[in-house]
């Protein structure tokens, strides 16, 4: 089923039908500015917990289905100007749509990313906001939180992960120990897509790399050096497309 949108003023939103059936729905929010605001959610009793991190990506719970709600912030100087108002360049060209989009398509690969089910975009004049909802991974952790007992296997699914992702053109700009998952069942999931973009084999690679050893110093400098080893060596390891033919 391809995606919808749905407009109201100056509220857009794109969406996956099978999973969320209108963005009218009386259990929600009202449709608009309040589908950006934590407090909106929680007043209907749809919150259920939060995830640390710019932001606060907040966990829904919404007529059985299990949501994580994650505004767009900025950081770093920009964040002095503004922490979440972006330069309005087109509906299309907003944080929201885009990443909406590639994770849809990464979504229909196959690939372990959580499915995408709305992003909502608000515009106010030459500037918007805008938040993201996927579907939650249940009894899921950081790879951060796994680094102090994580086994030899599992560092090497990190890596065979990451290379399916880079073998699919996936250039992830923020690739780091909190955006790998770890599910209850020991499987590995990538998320937070945003400014990422699909192209073809080439340095970004290797850049993608360097930035997570950075983050393996940075939450387990004792350990980093032969964590990242055993990552490597999984990447290095994993069947390529032409492996599996």
């Amino acid at each position: 089923m391809s995606l919808s949108t749905y407009h109201h003023r100056d509220a857009h939103i794109l969406y996956d039908p099978a999973r969320l059936a209108q963005p009218d729905l009386p259990i929600l929010p009202e449709f608009g500015e309040a589908w950006l605001d934590p407090d909106a959610w929680a007043e209907r009793g749809l919150v259920v917990g939060s995830a640390p991190g710019r932001g606060a990506s907040q966990f829904l719970a919404v007529d059985g289905a299990r949501w994580v709600l994650r505004p767009y912030r900025r950081g770093g100087m920009a964040a002095r100007i503004s922490h979440a108002d972006y330069l309005w360049t087109g509906l299309e060209r907003t944080r929201g749509f885009r990443e909406m989009r590639l994770t849809r398509a990464l979504h229909q690969r196959g690939l372990p990313v959580p499915a995408p089910v709305a992003t909502i975009v608000v515009r106010h004049a030459l500037r918007y906001r805008a938040a993201l909802i996927t579907e939650r991974l249940p009894g899921s952790q950081t790879l951060a939180d796994h680094l102090h007992d994580a086994t030899p296997a599992l560092l090497a699914d990190v890596g065979e992960t990451i290379r399916r992702f880079h073998d699919a053109g996936l250039d992830h700009v923020d690739l780091n120990a909190r955006n790998l998952l770890v599910s209850d069942d020991d499987k590995v999931w990538l998320i937070d897509f945003d400014r990422c973009r699909l192209r073809p084999k080439g340095a970004w690679r290797q850049r993608n790399l360097s930035r997570l050893e950075r983050s393996l110093v940075r939450f387990s400098p004792a350990n980093a050096e032969s964590l990242f080893t055993a990552i490597v060596e999984g990447y290095r390891n994993a069947p390529t497309d032409h492996d599996k033919v």
